[in-house]
């Protein structure tokens, strides 16, 4: 347990960051599985506006420590492929 001032505050401040934290992977992580569901139903015009949300939640994490840029441009990547398969 945190016995300083200074260490309460950090812990306290670490808490709310993990939350936030936590919030935005499984946001963009529900994204991603909407984006492959109507991937799998076909439906090119949906998957499409989903690839956009679910790219800019991917983006958003990997401007934090969340998830790395590598990690991050090859999920965009995989799902952008498979969007683009529906239409060819």
């Amino acid at each position: 347990m945190a016995n300083h001032k200074s260490s309460v505050k950090r812990a306290r401040q670490d808490k709310k960051r993990r939350m936030t934290t936590k919030m935005k992977v499984s946001r963009s992580r529900t994204a991603i599985k909407a984006v492959k569901e109507a991937v799998e139903k076909g439906d090119a015009a949906l998957a499409g506006k989903l690839l956009v949300a679910a790219q800019s939640y991917i983006d958003k994490l990997s401007k934090s420590s969340a998830l790395s840029k590598q990690a991050a441009s090859r999920k965009v990547s995989r799902l952008a492929n498979k969007v683009s398969a529906l239409t060819r």
